[in-house]
C-alpha cells in the first residue's frame, strides 16, 4: 500500500481539486495536513468533554456522510480520520494527564508523522473517566464509518485508480 506522500505542498494544494495526488497511508496520516478538508473538519473536531465529542463525532460522521453522498473518497476519508483522530487523542489524554505520551522533544524531521521515534513512553496515569467516555464515543462513530459499504467501495475504486 503507497504511503501517504508528506513531500507534497499541502498548503498549496486542493485535494478535492486533485484527488489523485491523495494516499490514504496508515491511520492518521495527514489528517492535518489535507485541504480543504482539514479547514472543513478541524472546526467541528472536539473531545474535552463527552457532551463536546457526541456533538463532535455526530457533526463529522454528518459530514462523512455528505461526502460520500458527493462521491468524494478523499474527504470520507479525512472525515474518518478526524473521528480516529479523536479517539487516539482522548485515549491519549485518558491515559497522560495533559496529553504528553513521550518524553523529549518531537525530533524537527518527525513532525506531523506518528510513532515515538526512539523515546520513551511516560507512566500512564489513572484513567481520566471523562476523556475514556470521550474516546468511546468518537471509536463508535469511527468504527460505524470504517463498517460504511459505500465507503469500503469507494476506498477500493480510489486504491485500484490512484495506487
Amino acid at each position: 500500500m503507497p504511503k501517504f506522500d508528506y513531500s507534497l505542498n499541502y498548503a498549496e494544494l486542493d485535494l478535492r481539486a486533485h484527488p489523485e495526488l491523495y494516499r490514504v497511508g496508515v491511520g492518521e496520516q495527514g489528517v492535518l495536513l489535507v485541504q480543504p478538508y482539514k479547514a472543513e473538519l478541524l472546526p467541528h473536531w472536539r473531545f474535552a468533554t463527552p457532551d463536546a465529542a457526541q456533538e463532535s463525532s455526530e457533526a463529522i460522521y454528518g459530514m462523512f456522510l455528505a461526502y460520500l453522498k458527493a462521491g468524494d473518497f478523499v474527504g470520507a476519508d479525512m472525515a474518518r480520520k478526524f473521528l480516529q483522530m479523536g479517539f487516539t487523542r482522548a485515549r491519549r489524554y485518558a491515559n497522560h494527564r495533559g496529553g504528553k505520551k513521550y518524553a523529549g522533544p518531537v525530533p524537527d524531521d518527525k513532525k506531523g508523522q506518528s510513532g515515538a521515534h526512539g523515546r520513551p513512553e511516560l507512566p500512564r496515569q489513572p484513567e481520566d473517566p471523562v476523556k475514556a467516555e470521550s474516546a468511546r464515543i468518537f471509536k463508535a462513530k469511527w468504527d460505524e464509518a470504517e463498517a460504511n459499504a459505500q465507503y469500503a467501495a469507494l476506498k477500493r475504486e480510489h486504491r485500484a485508480r490512484y495506487g
